[in-house]
């Protein structure tokens, strides 16, 4: 890469704009992983003989909760310290709607598309992408101040 390019590389990720970005990429690199989570609780509960919509519940917060850990570690390493038990309530909480928005796409796309319905990873993926703005924007403002 010629220096000039580089530097302007490097001048972009030093901007807050790019800062942003960088930190937007962990969080949908974190969010890979929640959905790992979230589809395989998904499955163990179809396996259970669980309904859809009863095993979307606790696959949500089995994500939600893995999603909080590594992006307290990786994402907003820098935010303000404080108890564990608080701030993962405060991440539950901010992250609700982007949690109603994620299952009920998920649920209306399980019950209304045949194709999903046969293959509920697309439900679960769906959701996640739909809720994944809103959560990160929560996840920033509210929950990992000064990150």
């Amino acid at each position: 890469m010629s220096g000039r390019l580089s530097d302007t590389v490097a001048g972009v990720l030093d901007s807050r704009l790019g800062r942003l970005g960088v930190q937007f990429a962990k969080f949908g690199a974190v969010g890979i992983v929640g959905l790992a989570v979230d589809t395989a609780v998904l499955y163990a509960g179809l396996a259970l003989g669980l309904e859809f919509f009863a095993a979307r519940i606790p696959s949500f917060f089995a994500a939600a909760t893995a999603t909080w850990a590594l992006n307290r570690a990786f994402t907003f390493r820098g935010a303000a310290v404080e108890p564990l038990h608080r701030q993962w309530a405060k991440f539950i909480a901010a992250n609700a709607i982007g949690g109603v928005i994620n299952y009920g796409v998920s649920v209306g796309l399980e019950s209304g598309v045949q194709l999903i319905a046969e293959h509920p990873f697309l439900a679960v993926a769906a959701g996640s992408i739909a809720g994944m703005f809103f959560n990160f924007a929560a996840s920033k403002h509210l929950v990992f101040k000064g990150a």
